[in-house]
């Protein structure tokens, strides 16, 4: 194995490295960071048999363009549906493909979908802080944002045309409500604000980052508890402004907070809910504490199955059209 470098021609907004996350230092008012859609950041690594967590590329809709300089190596894109250009053909995202040197890879939004993720079949070189490259899009701690001009190096690595072709989607994430289990200050709302909450639908607005989405809807008025003590927030808060409009705080979302908050998004529809673009619509639907938890159990147990499933090599195309019965039949002359 060698390393392969590319040559980044263009970068759009908020296309960061990623990991898995920086865990273990919220308590001291580090925001974990990491993909904002788990999902398709582990398929991205599965389906090119590497290491969970590793180091890949979040793509936004402002795209991506880069060309391999030296070497050669395989790479998976998954998320969205985003296009990719590749040695003069188009592919859509959920695949794992090639590049040598001299080939240009460019990557845009496509039908559907905000985020999508470029993983290597190497590792990609980039700085990490307090021992992750999760990039916070703020600050820029942690890989930092890719750059126009950018020169990205991959190290170990190799082309596996094994895994090659289009990457089998998760059958198991359906449409629907978001899930949220209600609270835990749904106390400070108006007497009908939690009713507006599950029984009308809202819409994704443009003020949508890594840090949180705010949503356009009927107004959630507040009972007057304009701000609580600031008590530590997770992934999935739905906290609820002096104006009475709700935001999902999502990857970047800060540590603490003191709005008050009607509800807490499950983790199994996050994912989900972060590839809505601007004025898409959704409805939240309330689940038990007892539900959530046995529905996220169930999630978990089928996404582990899922990528255990797309980690197994399928063979090179000599492999495959061996397995393949090409005959089917005779013809006598």
């Amino acid at each position: 194995m060698t390393d392969a470098t590319f040559l980044v021609s263009f970068a759009g907004p908020l296309v960061t490295f990623q990991d898995a996350g920086r865990t273990g230092h919220m308590r001291y008012g580090v925001s974990a960071s990491g993909p904002m859609d788990r999902l398709a950041f582990d398929a991205a690594h599965a389906a090119l048999g590497n290491l969970h967590g590793q180091t890949a590329i979040e793509i936004s809709l402002g795209g991506l363009a880069l060309t391999c300089s030296s070497g050669a190596v395989s790479f998976a894109v998954t998320g969205g549906d985003f296009v990719i250009e590749h040695r003069g053909r188009k592919h859509g995202s959920w695949t794992v493909l090639t590049a040598e040197a001299g080939d240009r890879i460019t990557i845009r939004g496509g039908t559907s979908g905000s985020w999508a993720y470029l993983a290597f079949a190497g590792s990609v070189g980039c700085t990490e802080w307090l021992g992750s490259a999760a990039t916070h899009a703020a600050s820029g701690f942690g890989g930092g944002a890719v750059q126009s001009g950018q020169t990205l190096r991959v190290a170990n690595a190799s082309v596996r045309e094994e895994r090659s072709g289009a990457v089998p989607r998760p059958s198991f994430v359906t449409d629907g409500p978001v899930r949220v289990v209600t609270g835990p200050q749904d106390q400070h709302f108006a007497q009908d604000a939690l009713e507006k909450f599950l029984t009308e639908r809202f819409a994704v607005t443009d003020a949508y980052d890594r840090m949180g989405m705010r949503l356009r809807g009927p107004e959630l008025p507040l009972a007057g508890a304009l701000s609580i003590p600031s008590e530590p927030i997770v992934r999935g808060s739905v906290q609820v402004s002096g104006d009475g409009v709700p935001t999902v705080l999502l990857a970047d979302h800060q540590t603490t907070g003191g709005y008050p908050k009607i509800a807490t998004a499950i983790a199994s529809d996050t994912d989900r809910l972060v590839q809505f673009r601007s004025g898409q619509t959704l409805r939240f639907a309330a689940l038990s504490g007892a539900q959530a938890i046995e529905t996220v159990r169930g999630y978990l147990a089928q996404k582990t199955a899922y990528l255990a499933q797309i980690a197994v090599p399928r063979g090179t195309l000599g492999q495959r059209l061996m397995r393949e019965n090409l005959n089917h039949g005779w013809v006598l002359d």
